[in-house]
């Protein structure tokens, strides 16, 4: 099947894309993504690709939780200094950003900051970490007790794109290790992997095409559970003859409970639907949103063990990880050195004005841009450590370059009160 990028409605532009390149790049065997291998041996010079930053060399064992055992740290009241100086940065459009600064350097003394905490807008991509609690939460649902068998699950159940994935125009990296070739390019219908591989196109690609197969993915683990996975045919007939009602549901079950349970605000942060026209089409779902404060308690939780458990929280992070190109927030050169596990997600849209040119990320009738990150740096041996949420609406401004250096001023500030200056 021919990928046909579908033209754009007069000249209104709508964008979601999030992070390049996720999990240790030395995680192929565990995982089976395919994927990894060529980005391990294109680090290692023995094929032709890009070298990665020395903060994207860890290894699957050095990617870890960092605060199991601290369940009982929640986001302290906001601290007027830090606030006041995470403000400034902001400059004077402030009033147009939602951030959030978790700065846990000092273990014994946490000190958080925000500014427009509650800025409710929609997510984007970011909200594709939502789906990736959702598959975490289904699996342990049907295999509570048993991890290794929710990795088998991940690493041996073939996934096969159909239509759900129309439209996407996100590429992907195709691994062949027989021909030791790379080929990037948008997925289509027909592509095979595994769930696994899946889920890393969903986060490291930011792929809707992958996002769709993976929620769809998680519906049927839901509905089937240890019958999981049906043959092609009876999941095609589910997805063709269930009422949408039911199905409606279904997606609420499976896509927004986990929240919930896992001590998240639904009103604050929520992925309500697909990331591709068919998936809204044959499942019907909700708006979306998501709040810094919100999306905060997200990551903190994550790195406490308690998004449905310890191994689930930690395969999660992993699928966050950077090891390729990095792009908006995490592309700020303050943070090579830094193991930064990152997501982000972009809409943006024009109208007609005088003199302006409607461009990537400059939206003059909205442009939002959202980044989600936890910086550990330098990664071998952090001295800092910090979570960061951030929203914005700025118009007319490149949003990505934006956000790149908001991560570079917020990573001196921090730097700055632990008394490790940048170089």
């Amino acid at each position: 099947m021919k990928h046909v990028r579908h033209p754009l409605a007069g000249i209104a532009l709508l964008a979601a894309a999030g992070a390049a390149g996720a999990y240790p790049i030395y995680g192929s065997e565990d995982t089976g993504i395919r994927r990894l291998e060529g980005a391990r041996l294109a680090h290692e010079g023995e094929v032709t690709g890009r070298q990665k930053v020395a903060g994207a060399t860890l290894s699957v064992e050095q990617v870890d939780l960092r605060l199991l055992g601290r369940g009982d740290l929640d986001l302290p009241p906001p601290d007027p200094e830090f606030t006041a100086s995470l403000r400034d940065l902001l400059g004077a459009e402030a009033q147009h950003y939602g951030l959030a600064v978790l700065d846990l350097s000092d273990p014994g003394a946490p000190r958080y900051g925000e500014h427009n905490g509650d800025a409710a807008r929609n997510p984007g991509s970011v909200g594709k970490i939502a789906i990736g609690l959702a598959v975490f939460q289904a699996l342990a649902d049907v295999w509570p007790g048993d991890t290794a068998a929710r990795a088998r699950v991940l690493r041996e159940t073939p996934v096969v794109a159909d239509d759900f994935i129309v439209s996407d125009h996100h590429k992907v990296r195709f691994w062949d290790p027989a021909s030791r070739t790379l080929a990037r390019r948008p997925i289509v219908v027909g592509d095979r992997g595994t769930l696994f591989e899946y889920m890393d196109w969903m986060l490291s690609a930011s792929s809707n095409a992958a996002a769709a197969m993976v929620l769809r993915e998680a519906l049927l683990i839901k509905q089937f559970g240890h019958l999981y996975p049906p043959l092609p045919e009876r999941a095609s007939a589910f997805f063709d003859e269930t009422d949408r009602g039911a199905l409606r549901d279904l997606l609420a079950t499976t896509l927004m409970e986990p929240m919930t349970r896992n001590g998240l605000d639904l009103d604050r942060f929520r992925q309500g639907s697909f990331f591709t026209s068919t998936g809204k089409r044959k499942v019907p779902g909700t708006s979306s949103v998501g709040t810094p404060r919100e999306m905060m308690r997200f990551l903190l939780r994550m790195e406490q063990g308690r998004l449905v458990d310890e191994w689930s929280s930690r395969e999660l992070k992993r699928l966050l990880y950077m090891t390729e190109r990095r792009i908006r927030y995490a592309s700020s050169p303050a943070l090579y050195d830094a193991a930064v596990y990152f997501k982000s997600g972009s809409l943006y849209a024009c109208v007609p004005e005088a003199g302006f040119t409607c461009r990537k990320y400059h939206g003059n009738k909205m442009n939002l841009m959202n980044s989600i990150a936890i910086v550990e740096s330098p990664a071998e041996n952090p001295r800092l450590y910090y979570l960061v949420t951030l929203n914005s609406n700025v118009l007319r401004k490149n949003s990505a370059v934006d956000h790149q250096t908001l991560a570079t001023r917020i990573h001196r500030l921090i730097e700055k009160r632990h008394g490790t200056p940048g170089k």
